[in-house]
């Protein structure tokens, strides 16, 4: 049976020490979360700075029955966190978010979660016509669309504002039932 693993290198040479560590850490999900149908990994390195080094972003994609999970951690936070970040303190960041968003899709299944309107922060990551993506508090992205944006704000919004939400389970996951910008606040 093939793995359900995949593995890529953007702007690097592929590593097999990197890789032996991404396939470790995945052996943990899979045990963590014996569904999951596909993950795709992928480690960039995004410029070479001359006091730090290197700059990793880590992209992690987990499909599971019914959802998508994904991780994504983007280098400003390993240049705060970390005087001299590599790629391995990136991958471990990366999966250990992963774990956490697999964590939590456990016990929503399970319904040990119950739905409960608390607000969260977030910032918009993407936006299309009618819909975008959120970056939750765990790094990974949340789906949302026009019409779960209060007062007709869609249209004003912009990649990189902050907002807060609140989190539901939709028919194919998880996703922002309401966005609101904290100017918002009182539409809720």
């Amino acid at each position: 049976m093939q793995s359900p693993l995949k593995i890529a290198f953007h702007n690097m040479d592929p590593s097999p020490r990197l890789e032996a560590d991404i396939r470790e850490r995945f052996a943990k999900l899979e045990k963590l979360y014996d569904r999951l149908t596909a993950c795709r990994v992928s480690v960039e390195a995004l410029h070479r700075q001359h006091r730090t080094g290197n700059v990793y972003e880590v992209h992690i994609d987990m499909v599971v029955p019914g959802s998508e999970l994904v991780v994504s951690r983007e280098p400003k936070e390993a240049q705060q966190k970390y005087a001299d970040p590599d790629a391995h303190t990136s991958i471990r960041d990366a999966f250990a978010a992963a774990e956490r968003q697999l964590k939590e899709f456990k016990r929503q299944q399970r319904g040990e979660v119950k739905p409960h309107e608390v607000d969260v922060q977030g910032q918009v990551a993407q936006l299309a016509e009618d819909h975008g993506f959120l970056m939750t508090n765990t790094g990974g992205l949340l789906y949302f669309h026009r019409n779960s944006v209060m007062k007709d704000a869609f249209a004003a919004l912009k990649r990189g504002d902050r907002v807060r939400y609140i989190e539901e389970m939709g028919d194919t996951g998880p996703t922002a039932s309401k966005v609101w910008t904290d100017t918002d606040r009182d539409a809720g």
